[in-house]
């Protein structure tokens, strides 16, 4: 289904459906009108010669500079080529095609001042196929992701690299190609593509999806533990957690008692203790937390991805040109370090029930390590190492980007948010939570293989699922394969959608 994009419906699912999923999208006409209008009164205002910053202006500590009228014309181009600087691997196609919609919904405003023809043609680059080559680093988040969005410029004039139907090549081969007539650069039209926010949030965007998604997963794999771990049931009481108030825990319970509905835990027949460990009985308000964090960055992403990310900005029914700083990163990257620190917080909660699970002092039962014959084999003992040196990771990485300004520019460009950065270590964060929470189903399974009672069906589901792709462990083996099949297994949300199946959606 065509997704309309009109400068004020875009939300985080449907930015997620256009990016990975290649949904195609239209420029609402009402939107096309908007951007005609502006740039009709942007051409007025530079025929009487009003000075308007980056248009015949120069940029940055240049800003007090002013172009003479052959200048304006070429000026668009040069500062392209000087923003297109960045270094590094090329982002992920997913994440350039998500800034694209990002900035086509921001051009639909009509408050940019460009020409409809470069609104368009991102549009088309959309719906054929073709991908900016952007470099992944050099942007600090602040004057907009400067540096890769300057990369997906140059494709205006025919220049840089594309992918296109699974090659690198030149972009005027892949425009040709598709079909996609260059438009060019004229007065305005590049800072207009280039001047927002919109590669850090179309990645924090994708990350809010898949964050989303994992706290769910980390909600079945704390089920399978505390089936496992025999936990006393009232931490889960949806009343006690109604009475706080909390819709993060109040959610996060709900989910866990899905998985363990027609448990014979849930019976009474089974002696619990009467208190568990903080990292049992604590898992809805930690999870919980983690979700009322991720709501909050969440409409941040989506209050970005449907404003004017921009600078300047023309306001045509009043004839106003407006400086200013809608370009800055900060409104979406300090939730988003909040987003990576809650992923690292839920990480560290699972380590600490796989240790419940391994740890003979704790197990309630187990057999030591999780094996059968524990001293001549060591079970999944160097299991908790790999989860504790990729929790390690997530708290180095967990230390904000967000108060790590460097100036710039002459000191025109004092405070940045440093945004970019803290999309990419947001991504690494969850790449390490796939590991964590993985080798805590694993060790979860393997601990019900030892019980003798039936478990809920949201955690019976869960183990076929992962006995699909790692097998008892009876005879220690080399653990790096099913370590990473785990981690696979949690990238792909397969384990969630058939526990959603079982027991009905549980986010």
């Amino acid at each position: 289904m065509t997704i309309i994009l009109d400068g004020s419906s875009l939300t985080v699912e449907k930015l997620v459906a256009i990016a990975r999923d290649g949904e195609e999208v239209a420029l609402d006409p009402a939107a096309a009108e908007r951007i005609t209008a502006c740039r009709a009164m942007l051409e007025e205002k530079i025929a009487a010669r009003e000075i308007m910053y980056g248009t015949n202006t120069g940029i940055g500590e240049f800003s007090e500079i002013v172009l003479d009228d052959e200048q304006v014309q070429q000026f668009q181009r040069f500062l392209v080529y000087n923003h297109a600087a960045g270094i590094g691997e090329p982002a992920p196609i997913e994440v350039v095609r998500g800034a694209m919609a990002a900035r086509i919904n921001v051009h639909a405003h009509g408050n940019s001042g460009n020409r409809l023809e470069i609104t368009q043609t991102l549009v088309e680059l959309l719906n054929k196929g073709v991908t900016p080559v952007m470099s992944s680093k050099g942007s600090v988040g602040a004057c907009g992701d400067l540096s890769p969005m300057a990369q997906m410029a140059l494709v205006m004039m025919g220049e840089g690299e594309s992918f296109y139907r699974g090659e690198r090549m030149p972009s005027r081969e892949a425009l040709e190609r598709a079909g996609i007539p260059v438009p060019g650069l004229e007065a305005r039209d590049g800072l207009a593509t280039i001047n927002g926010s919109n590669v850090l949030t179309a990645m924090s965007a994708l990350l809010c999806y898949d964050a989303d998604r994992w706290f769910t997963q980390a909600e079945i794999a704390a089920a399978m533990s505390l089936e496992a771990l025999l936990a006393n049931l009232k931490p889960y009481n949806s009343k006690l957690h109604e009475l706080r108030g909390f819709p993060g825990a109040v959610r996060s319970a709900a989910a866990i008692r899905a998985c363990i509905q027609d448990s014979d835990l849930a019976t009474g027949k089974i002696k619990t203790k009467v208190q568990d460990a903080y990292s049992m009985r604590s898992t809805p308000q930690v999870i919980g937390a983690a979700h009322d964090a991720l709501a909050w960055a969440k409409s941040q992403v989506e209050i970005e991805l449907n404003g004017v990310g921009d600078n300047p900005i023309w306001v045509p029914e009043e004839k106003l040109t407006l400086t200013g700083a809608n370009f800055q990163g900060t409104p979406v990257s300090l939730p988003m370090e909040l987003v990576g620190q809650s992923i690292t917080m839920v990480s560290v909660l699972s380590e600490r029930r796989l240790n419940r699970l391994e740890n003979p002092a704790t197990s309630q039962g187990l057999p030591d390590f999780l094996t059968p014959n524990p001293g001549f084999y060591s079970g999944l003992m160097l299991s908790q190492y790999t989860a504790d040196m990729l929790i390690t990771e997530q708290r180095i990485l967990s230390a904000p980007a967000a108060t790590m300004s460097i100036p710039a520019a002459a000191d025109q460009e004092d405070f940045v948010s440093m945004g970019m950065n803290t999309a990419l270590k947001n991504r690494q964060i969850l790449e390490n939570a796939f590991g964590v929470l993985g080798i805590e189903f694993m060790a979860a399974a393997q601990a019900l293989d030892f019980r003798d009672f039936t478990p809920g069906k949201g955690v019976r589901a869960a183990k076929k699922v992962i006995r699909e792709h790692v097998d008892h462990l009876d005879v220690d083996r080399p653990l790096f394969p099913d370590h990473n099949a785990m981690a696979e297994l949690v990238k792909s949300g397969k384990i969630l959608d058939v526990v959603d199946t079982e027991v009905g959606p549980l986010h």
